[in-house]
């Protein structure tokens, strides 16, 4: 597949397949991902979609367990004066 089929299927200019190829980190990360799927690099080391999904829900699983907000301390400006 040449660089303009790529960038074709893609839906992407050639410029913007040229910015993935150098690893500008303003190009956008779907196109990047996007480009990633059809040239056939695994995404996340993963081959296999089911492993993926799983990785994803182990990953969710984990993010319930922190809780949904942090209080932080609250600023005292009176320096500790009682007046």
């Amino acid at each position: 597949m040449t660089a303009e089929e790529l960038a074709g299927t893609a839906g992407i200019s050639r410029t913007t397949l040229h910015s993935i190829e150098r690893g500008n980190p303003a190009t956008s990360i779907g196109k990047v991902f996007n480009v990633a799927t059809i040239v056939g690099v695994p995404l996340f080391g993963v081959d296999d979609p089911s492993e993926l999904i799983a990785l994803r829900r182990r990953g969710e699983e984990r993010l319930a367990l922190l809780p949904a907000r942090v209080d932080r301390p609250r600023r005292n400006d009176d320096d500790g004066l009682d007046f």
